[in-house]
């Protein structure tokens, strides 16, 4: 089982996120077969599965491991994924919608088109690896941490994000149209860009320098002419 990290503030009273930390049991190798829909698997190790275009929407994954698996197209829909380690993961297409995440760690993963909109995250740490098109429209956030890790395009449309942090992160033409950011804390970001919705950043702490970066999207939200 994960133990829960503690939580803290730092120096500019934002609150931090709370990271899992998941130790664990001793797991059985998978045995094979298609993922089923509503299935239940409790310690499980998934190795260098291909589970490419199986449905386990509606599925419960604890304290279960996912090292190297294909995901390409796989329907998890109002899964949850509790306690649990992704490591090298990779796929286009998985859909995550309205699925719970909670004491999660995700490890250099290469995945592209995720699907998470609606979803519920909560103590996950998405480390290294590369998202490309990453879909979490609507969905809630509460002590994430996105860590060296490459994000292209990710969408939080709506999204409600609280305690999250971007360390050494690099975030290319993110979409925070109608987001609600709530000690979001961004100084620590690799590369900030920011496609729209830079008016939610309210809520959320930025450097100098990113303030200067993002300075001609800023003016262009506000309708200001900068000449000269």
């Amino acid at each position: 089982m994960a133990r829960r990290a503690s939580g803290g503030t730092s120096g500019t009273g934002v609150k931090r996120a709370r990271r899992p930390e998941v130790r664990l049991p001793a797991l059985e190798p998978y045995g094979g077969g298609e993922l089923e829909p509503d299935g239940d698997y409790d310690g499980v190790e998934f190795r260098a599965a291909d589970l490419a275009g199986q449905d386990g929407a509606g599925a419960r994954f604890m304290d279960c491991a996912l090292t190297e698996c294909a995901l390409d197209g796989t329907a998890l829909t109002r899964a949850r994924v509790l306690d649990s380690v992704l490591t090298g993961v990779r796929g286009v297409g998985t859909d995550l919608a309205d699925a719970t995440l909670r004491d999660v760690e995700l490890v250099d993963a290469r995945l592209g088109g995720t699907q998470l909109h609606g979803a519920v995250l909560e103590r996950v740490l998405i480390r290294g690896g590369k998202i490309d098109f990453l879909n979490l429209r609507q969905a809630r956030l509460r002590d994430v941490v996105f860590q060296s890790c490459v994000l292209v395009e990710p969408d939080f449309g709506g999204a409600r994000l609280e305690r999250v942090e971007f360390v050494d992160c690099t975030l290319k033409a993110a979409d925070l149209t109608a987001a609600t950011l709530t000690d979001v804390d961004l100084r620590d970001a690799a590369e900030l860009g920011i496609a729209a919705g830079v008016d939610r950043l309210s809520g959320a702490v930025i450097s100098a320098a990113q303030l200067l970066d993002l300075a001609p999207v800023l003016a262009g939200q506000l309708g200001i002419r900068v000449e000269g």
